[in-house]
């Protein structure tokens, strides 16, 4: 399993929330569209050769942003990316991908 870290214009994260959980990010058991947000603010200045979605090349800029975290199967790696990049807004979107463990610890201690 691996784990999706996007960092969105706030007013954009319904619609990359709802394209990574149709490819396949944010299933658990019995449930799908599974992901945990934080609000928070994304700092960036456009440098000279950007398009940017928001702010002015050699401007830095301040933008409500939210972070979406989900899990997905590793199968569906390239599938969740590309649907996250292809829903966000900005030119160069902020995301990192990793491997995780979801599996539960071993329960048998002494006496067990």
């Amino acid at each position: 399993m691996d784990c999706l870290v996007i960092y969105v214009p706030t007013e954009a994260a319904h619609a990359v929330r709802q394209a990574i959980g149709e490819a396949g990010a944010g299933r658990l058991g019995n449930y799908s569209h599974c992901s945990f947000s934080l609000e928070g603010t994304g700092r960036f200045t456009p440098l000279p050769g950007a398009n940017p979605t928001i702010g002015a090349v050699n401007s830095p800029e301040e933008v409500p942003e939210t972070r979406i975290e989900a899990t997905y199967p590793r199968s569906r790696r390239n599938a969740v990316v590309d649907a996250a990049l292809s829903a966000h807004p900005y030119e160069t979107p902020a995301f990192m991908t990793f491997p995780v463990d979801a599996s539960l610890p071993d329960r048998t201690g002494s006496g067990d």
